[in-house]
């Protein structure tokens, strides 16, 4: 009432609400959530809309007006209905997300509504839906919030906290609930390709998912650069306008956005780089698993008969739990522990979140995720899975032991005074791409003028140029293209880099990084050859001459390389351009196309 007059707008906006309840006229339309990691589409977020044309047909006024007028609980319930009688067709082995506010868990309704019956009724169980959970307000008893989510887990079904870094979807909420899923707040998400602030609270929520095994998931992705940032982060999934719009039925994405997650994460893999493209699945071994229900005294004589420090715990050949020879032990030597447990099953001892890493995941990644660990479980044993399903099981032993051999492998191929790949990876490098239909920039710095600078100032000071211009290349590639940047040094005062990027941007690079060479070079002559810029030397004949001051010539080629058929013919085509670029006063790079 507005002076003794009805309010026209909230009336008409009641009558609405009331009229999509009554007629249940609910459209839900449906948003791929896709890996980042090979484009593959885990499930599908449900989304509710009002009637087109309607007043309430966008869903944030259509919540706020069932909040308004205390209809939250009828219209989450239709809205969920609507979802899952329209997702009969979705398949099996993708998630239905299903938005759910905190406070409707312990209500009876909810309880009876989500029944395995009336999900059978619909083509589906509890093991493929998520509820996510947006939490519009705080939640003052987490205790019987968690009982009540406990509830719905036991049955099979899954967690997600919505909004996360937004609200009250905060720590507190992940701690207390420690879901399936963190899906990060669209707000985090925005610009994070300019945003180092952000990039770092990402990179810490990745730590968090790694070793708790909750899996990541950015909402709201609107630009490629915020995809590719995502992915060389970690994130494991994401869902936004840029990957595909909601849409009635359950699309796939586009090729072009599955070309490019697949591209970049081949670029994020360095598979041209050091070490650290070796992954865990070279070290596996495959033991014995057992199921949850096994017994704890067979799983004692296994372990008693066999030089096994742990087992893993499968269902339907996916790792559920792992039990260690210590913690069955601990157990059985408690106080009545023998009577207790000996013909109980093993799920009650097992460790129900052990660290599991995908069979590719690199040697170097899974020590560190490994080292994160709670103190009590630093020793226990790795699960690895290939395609989610048990591949077998990594000691920290052999962890360790092949770590370290890859380490020592690989020192022995770094150059000793620059620290960076020699010619045997460089070779290698080369040779990768040469077998490979993509477009790559290999770019060959040298210096000019550099043998007077050593017979002038001495080998100690030529080796801190060396030093300085090993040091700017590889600090200017890796903060252009910080994860597909190749630097190797051939030796003496050569370098090579290998890139795939555009053109433009590897001719940027050239531009900062003899940008940078011209002012910083200075600092290693002395007033007087700075100021000349030149050092004046006396040739083999006895004769003085002007010589410039130390400059950089860069080569480039740029293309494909499957026309070459080994580096050296690579090699031969740079050492002409770089002839021509020579040629040149000073500093300056010249880049062709592959003939």
């Amino acid at each position: 009432m507005i002076n003794g007059l009805v309010d026209i707008s909230n009336y008409s906006e009641v009558a609405e609400l009331k009229s999509i309840l009554d007629s249940k006229n609910i459209s839900t339309v449906y948003q791929p959530i896709v890996s980042l990691l090979d484009a593959t589409i885990i499930g599908y977020e449900a989304l509710s809309r009002g009637p087109i044309s309607s007043p309430l047909q966008n869903p944030d006024k259509l919540f706020k007006s069932a909040q308004t007028y205390n209809k939250t609980w009828e219209l989450e319930q239709l809205c969920r209905i609507k979802a899952i009688e329209r997702a009969t067709n979705l398949d099996k082995d993708k998630y239905l997300f299903i938005n759910v506010d905190p406070h409707i868990f312990k209500d009876e309704k909810f309880k009876r509504g989500f029944t395995k019956e009336f999900l059978a009724e619909h083509n589906m169980s509890p093991d493929c839906i998520v509820f996510e959970i947006t939490e519009k307000t705080c939640i003052e008893d987490y205790k019987g919030f968690r009982q009540a989510l406990d509830n719905y887990v036991d049955q099979g079904y899954k967690i997600a906290i919505d909004d996360t870094g937004s609200g009250y979807s905060g720590l507190k909420m992940l701690n207390e609930t420690k879901p399936h899923y963190i899906k990060i707040d669209m707000d985090l998400i925005r610009d994070i390709n300019k945003d180092s602030f952000k990039q770092s609270l990402l990179e810490c929520f990745v730590k968090l998912s790694e070793s708790t095994n909750m899996k990541l998931i950015a909402e709201g992705i609107e630009t490629e650069e915020e995809l590719k940032t995502l992915i060389s982060l970690g994130v494991y999934a994401g869902q936004g306008y840029f990957i595909s719009r909601p849409a009635g039925t359950f699309l796939d994405i586009p090729g072009s956005v599955k070309e490019l997650i697949i591209r970049f994460n081949k670029l994020k893999e360095n598979m041209y780089n050091n070490y650290t493209s070796n992954n865990v699945g070279e070290i596996v071994v495959n033991d014995k698993t057992f199921s949850a229900t096994t017994q704890c005294k067979e799983i004692k004589e296994y372990f008693d008969f066999n030089d096994i420090a742990g087992a893993c715990i499968v269902e339907n050949e996916k790792p559920i739990g792992l039990i260690m020879k210590h913690t069955l032990d601990s157990a059985l030597a408690t106080q009545f522990g023998v009577a207790v447990f000996t013909k109980r099953p093993i799920s009650l001892v097992m460790d129900e979140n052990p660290l599991i890493i995908d069979y590719h995941t690199p040697v170097n990644e899974v020590s560190r995720m490994a080292m994160s660990r709670k103190t009590k479980n630093i020793y226990d044993y790795i699960i690895v899975t290939n395609n989610d399903k048990y591949c077998g099981v990594v000691s920290i032993k052999n962890l360790l032991n092949y770590n370290t051999m890859l380490e020592c492998n690989y020192a022995r191929q770094l150059n000793p005074l620059t620290e960076l790949p020699g010619n045997m990876v460089i070779q290698n490098t080369i040779n990768n791409i040469l077998k490979t239909e993509r477009t790559y920039c290999i770019l060959y710095f040298d210096l000019d003028n550099f043998k007077v600078y050593n017979d002038t100032y001495g080998f100690e000071n030529g080796d801190r140029i060396i030093k300085y211009t090993a040091q700017l290349i590889n600090t200017e590639i890796k903060s252009l293209f910080p994860y597909n940047g190749f630097v190797g040094h051939i030796g003496g005062d050569d370098f090579v880099s290998i890139l795939e990027n555009p053109i433009e941007e590897c001719r940027n690079l050239c531009s900062k990084v003899i940008e940078k060479f011209n002012q910083g070079i200075l600092n290693f002559f002395n007033e007087n050859d700075r100021n000349n810029k030149f050092i004046e030397a006396v040739d083999r004949r006895g004769n003085k001459e002007k010589l410039p001051i130390t400059s950089l010539s860069i080569a480039g080629v740029y293309g494909k390389f499957v026309s070459y058929s080994n580096p050296e013919d690579v090699a031969l085509c740079v050492a002409a351009i770089k002839k021509e670029a020579k040629k040149i006063h000073g500093s300056c790079y010249l880049i062709d196309d592959v003939k």
